[in-house]
């Protein structure tokens, strides 16, 4: 609004200013123009007028972001005390001044220097005043006046998110709430239409509408299902202006999605499945899975799968894999082919987390059927039992049958069987097994009191697939028979005092017995009939498998008897029953007043356990005594004389050296050397007899040396003569066999010994007239053609 005002200032007449101002006038001073202060001064007293304050000036408005070829004018700065001579100047301070507004100092006329912006600044805050340029004096007091911005429409709305991203159940209805966006205007709300922002949907319909003056998104269509289409994306606009044309605009995007809801139920893709399985499969085998496919997902499309109905209920299970949401067959039960071959099953699949919203949608869980057939395997055999118990008396014979286990093909073909016994399970080959029928004989003796019990293992075999076998256990228990009789418990060392009265229990003996009769045992003690009334002692049975000794007369002398032997015959009460007679020994000892024993003649009672003085000292005694013993007789030993080792004049012997040599026929001229016999000096000169112990080592005596060639049998004689003079030589005849022919034989020599001596050839048929048993010589000898 302009407004034009005449104003009266000093000596103008009238002056039009013209100005930017508020409906309302104002003047800057606070009293009126005719206003007199009167006061005295201090220092004169004078009487002082206040002068009239002459600022003229409304508050000054500016538009922004001006785009004008000058500069702006903002308003002009006046006072009444201004002549127009230019004397006053007008000075300009606060914010902007001099950058922002510059003045001129002569005209008080102010201008914008630059564009300004209200979003940045709206208002500032200015002072003035007006001093005269030749005193420097100030004319006017400094005012305060205030410049502010007009707002104009130069800011879009901003939306606080660039991309906004929401989410909404499916299914939902129509207005439920997704989001709510919101867009923010820089310009001035309190003036004019510059910051009404109205909001508008550029894209998302007719899925979603949006609330024009609270930005809130809804949505527009009923029933929208995850399953068609889970994302949305929708541009939202804001504009300012109130949504008139020529306001400006800005957009963002919000991205919804569709959660899930459990609104589909599971479907089994197929009504009929089958599946095989061998027959042979253990518990827990899975055989196959099935999957029902549900839309939903996350913990909507969780399903468990179960077994409604079907004859195979009992023999098949299902488990959930929890990971794949599959149904996992699996057998439940051991399977017989030849039993049955085919199964049939009903299987359910329902949700574990249905919604209440939506069941009137329909059930949702499913039933496919399942079929499962068995394969036929070879089996091994199998036995009636799955063990055997067999008892058999101990006195049982050798080869007889104690018992049969059976066994039989479970496959159709029923193949024949052979059984034999596992024999690292009876190495001893206690028992045996019939291979055609199975039953269980006896190859050794048994004996219960060695093994009770004997655990062995029967393997049954297919004849036609030996691969296909299988055991059993056979537990064998061996059955008592009284076959041993009853014995002393123990070894009993008993005694009686010699101040024995009579009636006085001596021992207690107990018996045992190897044999296990099943009412337990039963023992009866009694004396041999020879000693059923014994002088000295007597036995009572005290019907608890034990018997007391008790003596029948007063003391007993170990000088008479000290030693007594109770013959006592045990009985058992079995059948048939069995008897052994037990012999009590019993010493007779001395003892003190009170019963203990003191001394007995056993040396197991008299003994202590160590020696006294008088048994150490005897001990030494001896063994000194047998020391000089031995001294004794080592010194004669060496005096004695030497004597011949035969000393029996009727003993006589042959000295017989057997050589064994063979002759090497006349070519051999080392073999023997008879010159030997005729040479004395040639025979070893300290040789030991070996008739005569060799204690000391004697000189031989040498006989005088027969220096010529003398004749063997005179030598022979003269070696006898020296023999018989010996003193040392054995009074015993040697017998020495030479084997010398003598000089005069018809044949003369027949040794090869000296045919080296011979020159020539000789002449043997001589040999052929001396008889059969020449021939052969002659043979070799003789003829022209003899080597």
């Amino acid at each position: 609004m302009r407004i034009y005002s005449f104003l009266t200032v000093l000596l103008w007449s009238s002056v039009f200013h013209v100005i930017h101002m508020v409906p309302s006038q104002k003047r800057t001073n606070k009293h009126s123009r005719n206003e007199r202060i009167t006061g005295l001064s201090e220092n004169s007293g004078k009487t002082l007028h206040r002068s009239k304050r002459g600022w003229m000036w409304n508050q000054f408005f500016l538009l922004e972001e001006y785009t004008g070829p000058d500069t702006q004018y903002v308003g002009k700065l006046h006072t009444d005390q201004d002549n127009g001579d230019g004397n006053l100047k007008y000075i300009l301070t606060g914010d902007g001044a001099g950058s922002l507004f510059i003045i001129d100092e002569n005209t008080g006329d102010i201008h914008a220097a630059k564009k300004l912006d209200r979003e940045e600044k709206s208002l500032y805050v200015l002072r003035a005043k007006a001093i005269d340029r030749k005193s420097g004096r100030q004319v006017e007091p400094e005012s305060e006046f205030i410049i502010k911005i007009h707002d104009i429409n130069d800011n879009e709305p901003k939306f606080t998110k660039d991309m906004y991203t929401a989410s909404i159940p499916e299914m939902s209805g129509v207005g439920t709430s997704v989001i709510q966006v919101t867009a923010t205007d820089a310009d001035d709300a309190n003036y004019g239409n510059s910051a009404k922002v109205v909001y508008s949907i550029l894209q998302g319909q007719p899925y979603f509408s949006v609330d024009p003056e609270t930005g809130i998104i809804k949505t527009a269509l009923p029933d929208m299902s995850r399953e068609n289409r889970e994302e949305y994306q929708v541009v939202i606009q804001a504009k300012d202006m109130g949504g008139q044309m020529g306001g400006l605009s800005g957009t963002t995007i919000v991205n919804i999605t569709l959660t899930d809801v459990n609104d589909n139920p599971p479907r089994f893709p197929q009504s009929t499945y089958q599946f095989s399985s061998p027959e042979s499969a253990p518990p827990g085998t899975p055989l196959g899975r099935i999957k029902a496919n549900d839309p939903d997902v996350g913990e909507n499309a969780e399903i468990e799968y179960s077994i409604s109905n079907g004859d195979g209920s009992d023999m098949f299970d299902i488990i959930t894999d929890k990971d794949t949401q599959e149904g996992i067959i699996t057998v439940k039960k051991y399977l017989d082919f030849e039993n049955k071959m085919l199964y049939t099953l009903r299987v359910e699949a329902t949700n574990t987390h249905p919604d209440p919203r939506f069941l009137q949608l329909g059930p949702f869980k499913d039933t496919t059927l399942v079929k499962i057939s068995l394969e036929d395997i070879d089996e091994p055999p199998v036995f009636s039992r799955p063990w055997y118990l067999i008892e058999v008396d101990e006195d049982a014979k050798e080869g007889s049958i104690i018992g049969q286990v059976v066994a039989q093909d479970p496959d159709i073909t029923k193949n024949a069987i052979k059984y034999s016994v596992d024999r690292h399970t009876d190495l001893e080959r206690i028992f045996n097994i019939y291979s055609g029928n199975g039953s269980l004989f006896i190859s050794k003796p048994l004996d219960r009191e060695e093994m009770p019990w004997h655990n062995i293992t029967v393997i049954a075999t297919e004849i036609n697939n030996p691969k296909q076998s299988s055991q059993i256990p056979v537990f064998i228990r061996i059955l008592d028979i009284n076959d041993h009789a009853p014995e002393f418990a123990k070894y009993y060392e008993t005694f009686v005092c010699e101040n024995a009265k009579a009636g006085q229990l001596i021992q207690t003996v107990s018996a045992v017995d190897k044999d296990e009769p099943p009412q337990g045992h039963k023992f009866f003690f009694e004396l041999v009939p020879e000693f059923a009334v014994h002088p000295n002692f007597s036995i009572i049975d005290n019907k608890d498998n034990t018997a007391a000794i008790m003596t029948r007369r007063n003391g007993y002398s170990r000088s008479k008897m000290n030693t007594y032997l109770l013959p006592i015959i045990i009985f058992d009460n079995d059948y048939p029953i069995q008897s052994s007679t037990g012999t009590l020994t019993i010493r007779v000892c001395a003892c003190d007043s009170w019963g203990n024993m003191q001394s007995c003649n056993a040396e197991t009672l008299l003994l202590p356990a160590g020696l006294s003085t008088g048994a150490l000292v005897a001990i030494l005694l001896c063994i000194i005594i047998l020391l000089v013993l031995v001294v004794l007789f080592t010194a004669l030993k060496r005096q004695r004389k030497k004597e011949p080792l035969i000393i029996s004049k009727d003993d006589v012997r042959d000295n017989i050296v057997t050589y064994n040599d063979e002759g090497g026929g006349e070519e051999d001229t080392q073999a023997f050397d008879i010159g030997t016999l005729r040479n004395p000096e040639a025979r070893e000169e300290s040789k030991i007899r070996r008739d005569v112990i060799p204690e000391t080592i004697f000189q031989i005596r040498r006989t005088a040396p027969l220096w010529e060639n003398i004749d063997v049998k005179d030598f022979i004689r003269r070696r006898l003569k020296e023999n018989d003079s010996d003193p040392a030589a054995p009074p015993y005849d040697s017998l020495a066999t030479y084997a010398y022919e003598g000089n005069d034989s018809i044949a003369n020599s027949l040794s090869s010994l000296e045919s080296l001596t011979t020159e020539g050839n000789q002449d043997y048929d001589y040999l052929s007239d001396w008889g059969p048993r020449f021939k052969k010589l002659a043979d070799m000898y003789g003829g022209e053609d003899s080597d």
